[in-house]
């Protein structure tokens, strides 16, 4: 697809990106000015493997302030983004052939990371109608003797799922009768959370869990940084050493501008946010209504990140499968990701990080395309 797509570029078509998961503002100027200091400060030397102090504890004041969870820095690192964190604790900790239940659709890189590290996949399908998430007992029926980790995703890429304070207590109940059971919880998308309820997470709710959970989060949906490739973590001490002592023979330091950057996204204005999460909401308003207009295709309405999962079951008779749709809509001048790519099925992921007008455009395609 990607490469259809260049090609189309390439003949000069106009070929709207609906694909990709980053915010379309830009960087927050106090964040940029905090770059260049940096830079006219010569701060371009190694720093400690796991990040400097002051980013240590811009960290850790961001999960007590964002997040409810309070951590000393002894139990806070920094990686070369979120994603960088997820295979430092995957590598740590998993042995060949033990089982991480994965929720399905999943982000795509979940799979690869816990196959890379000798693991196995257990899938965790779940459907629009539980809105995408999973059930206490649905979790408790997937736990085996050789399960070692839980996936959860919250607000979740590509559904946009949230999990709310009560499902998140009711798995908590669920790991306390499986002791052997952590959790790498992903809040990279707190902020964008439409439901008007306060961000959950399960550090926070179940402190008894805290030695086991590891919360991952960042500054890249936020704050509009993902090029800065700024990840932080929070959890067991031990657990944090075991991940410092990978990223020291992997990559290092994170980029010690990057650092500085995101310190000042941490300790700076946080106003913003709440500007740019409305934006979305009417973004996805607008995505939801114009796709439940056209025919063949649905889709729930996502309760935070950017991003709506469609179902375009009715459609695959005429196209095969999701890869062919998404090909097809590709030939009418829209990307977007095929729902096999997340481990879902007969639909396609669609982001609405992009501007009204791009968005109204892209539905107008879309429905000219699959028009009867």
């Amino acid at each position: 697809m990607t490469d259809r797509a260049t090609q189309l570029r390439g003949e000069g078509r106009d070929i709207i990106s609906l694909s990709v998961g980053e915010p379309d503002f830009a960087t927050p100027t106090h964040v940029v000015e905090a770059a260049k200091a940096a830079l006219v400060n010569g701060l371009t030397k190694y720093t400690p493997v796991g990040g400097t102090a002051r980013m240590k504890e811009a960290a850790a004041l961001h999960f007590a302030r964002d997040l409810g969870i309070e951590v000393p820095t002894s139990q806070v690192m920094t990686s070369a983004g979120g994603k960088q964190a997820i295979f430092l604790a995957m590598l740590a900790t998993v042995s060949e052939g033990e089982e991480v239940i994965v929720p399905a659709p999943w982000w795509v890189s979940y799979p690869e990371i816990v196959r890379f590290a000798g693991g196995s996949v257990v899938p965790l399908q779940t459907s629009a109608a539980s809105g995408f998430r999973f059930s206490a007992g649905d979790l408790e029926s997937q736990i085996g003797p050789r399960t070692q980790w839980l996936l959860l995703n919250s607000p979740g890429n590509p559904t946009g799922a949230v999990y709310s304070g009560d499902m998140l207590l009711g798995i908590g109940e669920v790991l306390r009768r499986n002791p052997r059971v952590m959790v790498l919880s992903d809040d990279i998308y707190a902020p964008l959370n439409y439901t008007g309820a306060p961000h959950a997470t399960l550090a926070a709710l179940c402190p008894d869990l805290a030695d086991r959970v590891l919360t991952v989060s960042g500054v890249s949906k936020s704050h509009a940084m993902t090029g800065f490739r700024i990840g932080v973590s929070a959890g067991p001490e031990w657990l944090i050493r075991a991940m410092e002592k990978l990223q020291s023979h992997a990559s290092g330091n994170p980029c010690s501008i990057s650092q500085a950057a995101a310190v000042a996204a941490f300790e700076g204005p946080q106003d913003f946010l709440a500007d740019w999460r409305e934006t979305f909401r009417q973004r996805r308003d607008l995505v939801v209504a114009g796709i439940n207009a056209i025919t063949g295709l649905s889709t729930p309405e996502p309760e935070g990140a950017f991003y709506c999962m469609v179902d375009a079951a009715p459609l695959m008779d005429r196209f095969g499968d999701d890869a062919k749709l998404a090909l097809h809509l590709l030939e009418h001048g829209v990307a977007v990701v095929p729902a096999s790519a997340f481990g879902g099925r007969d639909g396609f992921r669609i982001s609405f990080a992009a501007g009204r007008e791009t968005l109204m455009e892209a539905l107008r395609r879309i429905g000219d395309a699959l028009a009867p």
